[in-house]
């Protein structure tokens, strides 16, 4: 059964990811925009329902 002959398989998917973590992680991390904390929050303002069966 060649499917059970973890070779040529095993080695190609760790190569990718050793790739993909070593190279392309680093640039894409540096690309996306972390949203910058806003200190002027205001406060919720909550107001509660008056529901007529109560």
């Amino acid at each position: 059964m060649p499917q059970l002959n973890p070779n040529p398989w095993l080695s190609i998917l760790l190569t990718t990811w050793l790739v993909y973590i070593v190279i392309y992680q680093p640039k894409i991390v540096s690309l996306l925009q972390t949203n910058s904390i806003s200190h002027n929050l205001k406060p919720l303002n909550i107001n509660s329902w008056n529901w007529p069966w109560t």
